[in-house]
């Protein structure tokens, strides 16, 4: 079994150090203007936003809905520095992502951003501790510490009796939740999760995301999940629903503000 080493101790307290931190920011981590991404096919120009605007503050936890095919893929895409956008500014976590070299951009990503997908995409070769520990050891860190910060986040989503296991002889609930420690394992300041209960039974589902939103407060994340599950949207701070290339909002909204808080008016 792996121990908790001093040097793993310590990064997990500054992490905490600094997501105490985060929970207290007022500038808005993710700004979206006049976004447009445009894409060329055999059959011509194809449109997916045009004049698209965003606003979410830090520690929202925020659902965006709407048909398959709408591009809600493709945004948060596009948010995290995997896509570049056509037109626009994309401003997350005080970094204009639209403008960054793909080596920028890569960087960015492992230090910024965790992404949880529908489907789990662990390497099936390694183990689960080892698949968690992947971002460290990418960004530099030695793996005996990788490891040891890895085994600490498997603790964190009630995995550490399976952190040996390699990702084949978990069920389909414990792969998503050892990909979800992967992608909070770096620290990020933001969590992008594209459908990730739509591949999960409905019980299955309902506890992951029970999870995510316990993980969403304790580690002052700012957080943005696509779903197609309208109870599981409910739950979020707000939802807003991506139709004709613009978000729209629709249910509830943070205290104190408007309801179309995150849309400029006339633009949503």
């Amino acid at each position: 079994m792996i121990q908790t080493t001093p040097a793993a101790a310590s990064q997990a307290s500054r992490f905490m150090r600094e997501s105490n931190l985060r929970v207290q920011e007022t500038f808005p981590i993710i700004q979206v203007h006049n976004l447009e991404k445009t894409y060329r096919t055999a059959r011509g120009s194809l449109t997916l936003f045009q004049g698209l605007e965003l606003t979410i503050n830090p520690g929202e936890l925020v659902a965006i809905t709407g048909q398959s095919g709408a591009g809600k893929s493709t945004l948060l895409h596009i948010l995290g520095a995997l896509d570049a956008p056509t037109a626009g500014t994309v401003h997350c976590a005080s970094t204009n992502v639209a403008t960054l070299s793909p080596r920028k951009a890569s960087a960015f990503r492992n230090r910024e951003i965790g992404y949880v997908w529908q489907f789990h995409y662990l390497l099936p070769e390694f183990s689960a501790v080892e698949n968690v520990a992947m971002p460290l050891m990418a960004r530099g860190i030695n793996r005996r510490q990788a490891l040891d910060t890895a085994s600490n986040w498997l603790r964190e989503v009630d995995l550490q009796d399976r952190s040996e296991h390699r990702p084949g002889e978990l069920s389909g609930g414990e792969q998503q939740r050892v990909a979800l420690a992967r992608a909070l394992v770096g620290n990020p300041r933001l969590l992008l999760a594209d459908e990730p209960t739509g591949d999960l039974d409905e019980t299955t589902a309902g506890r992951v995301f029970d999870l995510l939103e316990r993980l969403h407060v304790t580690h002052g994340l700012t957080s943005i999940v696509v779903t197609h599950n309208l109870d599981l949207a409910a739950r979020c701070t707000r939802t807003l629903r991506l139709e004709g290339g613009r978000l729209h909002a629709t249910g509830k909204t943070p205290a104190g503000e408007a309801p179309t808080a995150g849309i400029h008016p006339g633009r949503g």
